[in-house]
């Protein structure tokens, strides 16, 4: 089901920005060095099993283990190492001044994303998409809320851990628009192979219009109106926040604008009529595991009603 994911599957050495450059450049090397390496090694015992025996006993002797066992391999791996981290240290070094500051902890199994102004006070919470401008550098500051997730979106930069009662910093950067996916690239537990989002890169003036009109006061649904009110009856306000309303619940992803989301339970498939009813009737059936107990003890029309009200939140 991840193929519901835009930008799935990702396109590891495809980068499309300048945090990702230097990892497709290593990759290729490392490509290069074990094809040489077992080419080598694939030479070598066609010569120890049928090459002439002057050359079988050389392959054998002392000079022969020290210099291909040992000097080589000590040289080839050592200079791959050091060259490596040379190219890839500013995937460590703190982002330049004016980047955008963003927040993403790994729960499981979905992905929170909590943007932030420059101090780092809380602006504006998605879940399982993270939009950023064109051209310009984002700081993302990766945690955990439980198990050791991993932030990995290839296009765009290297993977990083997400390490429980830890920050770790990782910037990222799209050189032209487009929707590229991420996944946790560490295993995290049953639905891991489950877990992914999608990065979704546009032009500063669009991305400075969605996001004032993502931390501007949401609007209110009707007072009184059938699917808010099916919606704390059942009890998912209790888990999930929507911004305008009475809904605060902070264990589930924030639904204010789940409505614009392209995928749903983080990236497993397209975010439609079908398959919100679905998700919201029984998420277990689909990912096993989830934190989010089924509610197939709704009727019909509470389900439809629920739906219908989340289809409005935009």
């Amino acid at each position: 089901m991840m193929e519901a994911l835009l930008g799935w599957p990702p396109a590891v050495l495809d980068p499309m920005g300048p945090y990702s450059s230097p990892v497709r450049t290593v990759a290729w090397a490392l490509f290069g060095m074990g094809a040489l390496i077992t080419a080598l090694v694939v030479a070598a015992l066609a010569l120890a099993w049928k090459g002439p025996p002057r050359w079988r006993a050389r392959l054998g002797g002392e000079k022969a283990i020290m210099l291909l066992g040992v000097a080589l391999p000590t040289v080839v791996l050592t200079g791959l190492l050091v060259w490596g981290l040379t190219l890839t240290a500013r995937l460590d070094r703190p982002a330049a001044d004016g980047a955008m500051r963003v927040r993403v902890i790994g729960e499981m199994w979905w992905f929170r994303v909590q943007y932030l102004d420059g101090d780092g006070r809380l602006l504006a919470e998605d879940a399982n998409e993270l939009r950023i401008p064109v051209g310009r550098p984002v700081a993302l500051e990766l945690e955990s809320a439980d198990v050791i997730h991993s932030f990995w979106v290839p296009q765009l930069s290297g993977k990083k851990d997400m390490v429980p009662g830890r920050t770790n910093r990782l910037t990222i950067q799209a050189d032209r628009p487009g929707q590229f996916g991420g996944v946790c690239a560490e295993y995290c537990g049953r639905s891991h192979a489950l877990m992914g989002m999608v990065v979704i890169a546009q032009h500063q003036p669009s991305f400075e219009r969605w996001l004032a009109a993502r931390i501007a006061p949401a609007r209110r649904s009707a007072p009184g109106g059938e699917g808010f009110t099916q919606f704390v009856a059942a009890g998912c306000a209790a888990c999930h926040a929507i911004d305008g309303t009475s809904a605060k619940g902070r264990a589930g992803p924030n639904l204010t604008n789940v409505a614009t989301r392209r995928t749903l339970g983080a990236g497993i498939m397209p975010n439609n009529r079908g398959t919100l009813t679905g998700w919201v009737g029984d998420s277990q059936s689909i990912k096993p595991g989830n934190r989010m107990p089924s509610y197939d003890r709704l009727e019909p029309a509470q389900l439809k009603a629920i739906t219908a009200y989340l289809e409005t939140l935009k």
